[in-house]
C-alpha cells in the first residue's frame, strides 16, 4: 500500500516495511535536541530515572542549543545555562552551542540547520514544540516533553504514534507581496489552532516548491499552531544543496508515494492570496491587513525561529530601503551567523544593516529567542505594558512577548516592515 512521506520515515526509523496511522511504534531517535529553558529539567528526569552515573544512549545523537533567556541578568536563566554546562562536561556532549563563546549559535530551531544537524529522511525529537520547524528538510521533526526527551537521553527510542497526513496544496505562483507566513496564517485561519490535531501536515503544490528553504521552515514552524504533530516538505534539490553545504555525513532522504492515501487535502490558489495578520491573542484569528488599517502600533518585531532568518530580513529591507519607521521597531537577527549576514548582504548595493540605520529601527540585538517567549524583564523588546504590537514571531497568545496587557499581531517581514513605517497596520502593497 502506498505511503506518505512521514510513514516511510517512520517506518524505516521503526525497523518496519510499513506503518499506518494509529500504529504505535518504537522509533530509533536520530537527533535529541534541547536548550536552556527545557533542558535542566530533561536531565533532572534522567538522572533520576537512569542514575546519577547513567550515561547518554549516543553522545553524537545529542545536541544542546542555549537560545531562549541569553542576554539577561536574571540568576535564574543564568543557572540554566550553568546546569547544562555541567552535564555537558560531565558526558562528554560534542554539540553544544555554549553562549559566551565563539560557539554559540542563538536560536535552535535556525541553528540546528545551520550546523548541519538536520538531514533528509531522518528523526529529530526537540524539548520545544517549534521543534517541527524541521520538517522543510524532509525529516520527521516534532516536539515532546522532558520526560520523553529524558527517555530517549537513556535509550534512543520513542514510543509514538503514526500521525494521519493532512495534505495542504497550494497550486499556482506566489506574488511578490506574500511570504511563507502569510500562506500559514491563511491555512491555521481556516482550520483553526486544533485543525491539524495529532496529525502530519504535508505542504506542497508549484508554490511551495517554489519557495526557498527558509520560507519552508516558517511553513513548518507553525505546524504546531493548527495542533499538528509534525510539518514537512518532501526534499528536493534545494534541500539537498541547502544540507550538503553544511554537512559531510550521509543521509538517504525519502519521498511519499503519490497516490498514498491522506486523512484530508486542502488547496489554494497561491495566486489569490493576500498579505495577512493573526490578530490577538490567537494565531487563527486571520485577518487581510489591508482591512486592519486603522489599528495603531506601538511597535514593530522581526525576530524569532520564523522571523529571523535572513529571508526574513531581506524582504524587511525591500520595505524599510530609503524610508523611516514611525515606531520603535526592533531587530533580533535568530543566530549568530544571520547577524553576520546581516553586515555582508547588501540590497541594491547597500548593507542591510545600514538600511536598517538609516531607517530608524532600533539597534540590532544580539541573537536570541529574546521577546518572542516574553523572557525576564530586562529582555530585549519584551513587553512592559500595554502596547499593541505586530510582529514576525509565532504566537500572539496572552502574555506570550511578556506583559499579559500587551497585543500581538503576527504578520510576515513585508508587513511587518510597512507597518513599522506608518504606525499602523499596513499592506506591504503600499510601497510596492
Amino acid at each position: 500500500m502506498p505511503s506518505t512521506l512521514t510513514e516511510k520515515i517512520l517506518a524505516r526509523a521503526a525497523g518496519l516495511p510499513a506503518v499506518r496511522p494509529g500504529d504505535n511504534i518504537w522509533v530509533n531517535v536520530d537527533i535529541l535536541l534541547t536548550h536552556d529553558v527545557c533542558g535542566p529539567g530533561t536531565i533532572g528526569i534522567f538522572h533520576r530515572e537512569f542514575g546519577r552515573q547513567a550515561r547518554v544512549w549516543d553522545a553524537d545523537k545529542v545536541v544542546i542549543i542555549p537560545d531562549h533567556y541569553i542576554f539577561t541578568a536574571d540568576a535564574k536563566a543564568r543557572r540554566n545555562v550553568e546546569l547544562l554546562r555541567q552535564f555537558v562536561r560531565e558526558q562528554g556532549l560534542p554539540h553544544f552551542y555554549d553562549p559566551g563563546t565563539p560557539r554559540y549559535k542563538g536560536v535552535c530551531h535556525v541553528a540546528l540547520p545551520e550546523a548541519g544537524h538536520v538531514r533528509p529522511g531522518e528523526v529529530i525529537f526537540g524539548t520545544d514544540s517549534h521543534t517541527c520547524s524541521h520538517g522543510a528538510l524532509g525529516a520527521f521533526a516534532t516536539g515532546i516533553g522532558n520526560t520523553d526527551a529524558a527517555f530517549i537521553l537513556g535509550t534512543g527510542k520513542l514510543l509514538i504514534k503514526v500521525p494521519p497526513t493532512l495534505r495542504f496544496r497550494f497550486d499556482g505562483a506566489l506574488p511578490p507581496y506574500v511570504t511563507a507566513k502569510d500562506m500559514i496564517l491563511r491555512v491555521i485561519g481556516e482550520i483553526g489552532v486544533d485543525g491539524a490535531t495529532y496529525a502530519a501536515m504535508e505542504f506542497c503544490g508549484a508554490a511551495v516548491a517554489a519557495l526557498e528553504v527558509e520560507e519552508r521552515m516558517t511553513l513548518c514552524n507553525m505546524a504546531i499552531e493548527a495542533g499538528a504533530k509534525n510539518g514537512i516538505v518532501a526534499p528536493d534539490e534545494k534541500t539537498l544543496r541547502y544540507v550538503r553545504a553544511r554537512t559531510a555525513r550521509p543521509f538517504a532522504p525519502l519521498l511519499g508515494d503519490p497516490d498514498a492515501p491522506v486523512a484530508r487535502e486542502w488547496s489554494c490558489d497561491a495566486a489569490a492570496l493576500e498579505p495577512a495578520v493573526a490578530e490577538p491573542h490567537l494565531p487563527s484569528n486571520y485577518a487581510l491587513a489591508r482591512e486592519r488599517g486603522a489599528v495603531k502600533l506601538d511597535r514593530a518585531y522581526i525576530g524569532s525561529c520564523t522571523g529571523g532568518k535572513l529571508t526574513d530580513f531581506l524582504l524587511a529591507a525591500r520595505i524599510l530601503k530609503g524610508r523611516r519607521v514611525a515606531i520603535d521597531t526592533f531587530l533580533v537577527p535568530a543566530t549568530v551567523e544571520v547577524a553576520e549576514q546581516l553586515i555582508t548582504t547588501t540590497l541594491d548595493g547597500k548593507a542591510l544593516v545600514e538600511i536598517f540605520a538609516e531607517a530608524g529601527c532600533l539597534d540590532i540585538a544580539p541573537p536570541s529567542c529574546a521577546a518572542c517567549l516574553g523572557g525576564p524583564v530586562d529582555t530585549f523588546g519584551r513587553a512592559q505594558g500595554d502596547e499593541i504590537v505586530i510582529s514576525t514571531t509565532n504566537r500572539n497568545f496572552v502574555g506570550r512577548m511578556g506583559s499579559k496587557k500587551a497585543s500581538i499581531y503576527l504578520a510576515s517581514p513585508l508587513t511587518v516592515a510597512a507597518s513599522a513605517v506608518t504606525g499602523r497596520i499596513t499592506d506591504p502593497r503600499e510601497f510596492m
